[in-house]
């Protein structure tokens, strides 16, 4: 039984370290991504469907590190076990369903981006946490402590703050429709997005088989394969990759730089969605989001550096609520972890006990 005593704690620290990669990972998605795209648009692109297919279409990627996953245990496993690709029927069904909402989500969040600024369309974007905390609760009765309903309460507020400077931020020569339209279209892939996290983590625990990392990776791949799927019909029917050569060549930043922006733009946002569905599997969908939505006063100062969008005392009103609401729900976890492991201990000890008496 010693062994067990000395795996608990092993598996432990190595969830700790691989949620850790995976907020790094989502942070650079999170923060980068948006940049990447507004880049694509401010220059001189203007095809919406080909700036949502870049969003999941790097997903070949994500075959790299499988690969690696597949040689590793190809000598650590016998070979009856050494398959590449460990996903069942019933599990690709469910991330392709999640693949074709992501798809649909790509496209309102690209519209959005193309309309509003950097500033603009992640304050909208923060609302997502409230969504992804009403849909834990309803899909995978996720349970609030006090320090957690103060995080999201405290990230909510953040993005009411930056709303109050919202009408300085509207680009010039935008028709009011355009702004109000794109608008409207970020708020849908806020709550979209909202349900897709709670639902990921939902399939993970309805999944009829043991979840590692490298199925997670496995879930990823599929499931940015058909979002790319969906965003590759949408640049069919709007003649997309016949302009795309046409609007390259008129890229103010020139055609090399047009085609580097959209390589860059596809591998960083695999960063995000990998390192999304990566929190979930080590922790849970609200901490996901909660990432997701203290990023956004990060991503508000690089949009400043970068595009010299305007920063006004709002912007650190919220930069400092979203620090308390992310220390808050750490500060929680750190104290219920502290109260669980008496209690794991205890039971661990005991297992020596009824063994000896048997």
């Amino acid at each position: 039984m010693e062994v067990v005593k000395e795996s608990e704690p092993n598996t432990t620290t190595m969830r700790k370290a691989l949620l850790v990669i995976n907020c790094i990972i989502l942070s650079i998605g999170n923060c980068a991504g948006p940049l990447m795209m507004r880049l694509y648009f401010i220059h001189g692109g203007k095809r919406v469907w080909f700036s949502s297919w870049l969003e999941t279409g790097g997903w070949p990627i994500i075959l790299f590190p499988i690969a690696c996953v597949h040689f590793y245990r190809s000598r650590t496993q016998p070979s009856s076990e050494n398959k590449l690709f460990f996903m069942k029927p019933h599990l690709f069904i469910a991330a392709a369903v999640i693949g074709i909402l992501t798809g649909l989500d790509d496209y309102l969040y690209a519209y959005g981006v193309a309309r509003l600024p950097v500033s603009t369309s992640s304050l909208i974007i923060a609302s997502q946490l409230a969504f992804t905390a009403g849909f834990a609760f309803v899909l995978v009765k996720q349970k609030f402590t006090s320090y957690s309903i103060n995080a999201v309460f405290l990230l909510t507020i953040g993005s009411g703050v930056l709303a109050m400077h919202t009408s300085s931020d509207r680009p010039a020569n935008e028709s009011n429709r355009e702004y109000v339209l794109g608008f409207l279209m970020t708020v849908g892939a806020s709550a979209l997005y909202g349900f897709i996290l709670p639902l990921v983590e939902l399939t993970y625990k309805k999944a009829k088989q043991e979840i590692s990392y490298a199925l997670v990776m496995e879930i990823q791949m599929v499931m940015c394969l058909f979002a790319t799927g969906v965003c590759t019909i949408g640049m069919l029917v709007n003649n997309d990759f016949k302009v795309i050569p046409r609007e390259a060549r008129e890229y103010e930043l020139g055609e090399t730089k047009y085609y580097i922006v959209a390589i860059c733009s596809a591998m960083i946002w695999q960063c995000f969605f990998l390192g999304a569905i990566g929190v979930i599997f080590c922790a849970s969908s609200l901490l996901s989001g909660i990432i997701i939505a203290v990023l956004l006063p990060v991503t508000e100062i690089l949009a400043v550096i970068f595009y010299n969008e305007s920063f006004h005392a709002e912007k650190g009103v919220a930069l400092a609520l979203s620090l308390w609401g992310f220390l808050s729900y750490f500060y929680g976890e750190i104290k219920q972890s502290k109260e669980n492991k008496p209690a794991l201990e205890t039971e661990m000890a005991s297992v020596p006990n009824r063994q000896e008496s048997v």
